[in-house]
């Protein structure tokens, strides 16, 4: 988790230093305020990119409405360890991987590029014994909700770090004469890059 905070200060503080360069001059700023203004329409593709770096890929397909963004996702987190994400009983004994999952978020944004969501997410991870390597699998219907903040690089480009707070029912798994206890709620810092393919808004016609 700590390279995945590392990444996510960096680029925070990437983004709001291109943030306030574009907003030097009035028609940048006007085309800024573009991105959330009300009565935008935009369609979005985004990555949580970290996941490429364990072999895992995530991919994600939102619809913004006014300040309203429903978004649809797919990840599978390859060698990731999300044990550490645990925030009551994490255990040293086992590591957590997730295989692939989808999940359906909706998002409000709170003002400018500050957004806040709920989310359901279907996940089934793969548990691994540390001692003898054996695995298997366990299913989870996670729900929770996340803060994050949209950081537009130019008219389309984005990056959008945050945070997420995964809670779920309690579920366990055995492994001969040991148990294994899925954590009941995960906090987990996040890193999305993405694009805005489309965008209809009538009260900054001048956006293109």
């Amino acid at each position: 988790m700590k390279y995945y905070v590392l990444i996510l200060l960096a680029l925070f503080d990437f983004g709001l230093s291109a943030q306030t360069k574009t907003d030097q001059d009035s028609t940048s700023l006007l085309k800024h305020s573009c991105h959330w203004s009300p009565h935008v329409q935009a369609i979005e593709a985004e990555s949580l990119f970290p996941m490429f770096f364990s072999g895992g890929y995530h991919v994600g397909l939102g619809y913004r409405y006014d300040r309203w963004r429903l978004r649809v996702s797919v990840i599978n987190g390859g060698k990731y360890n999300a044990e550490s994400a645990g925030i009551n009983n994490s255990s040293d004994r086992f590591k957590r991987y997730y295989k692939t999952s989808p999940g359906i978020f909706a998002g409000y944004n709170v003002w400018n590029g500050l957004e806040t969501y709920l989310f359901l997410e279907s996940h089934t991870f793969e548990i691994e014994q540390i001692n003898t390597g054996l695995k298997k699998d366990l299913h989870s219907i996670d729900w929770g909700g996340g803060l994050s903040y949209q950081l537009f690089i130019g008219k389309y480009l984005y990056i959008q770090p945050g945070i997420h707070l995964y809670l779920r029912k309690p579920k366990a798994v055995n492994f001969d004469q040991s148990e294994y206890t899925i954590p009941r709620a995960d906090i987990s810092p996040v890193i999305r890059i993405g694009v805005r393919l489309w965008q209809k808004n009538h009260s900054c016609s001048n956006f293109r």
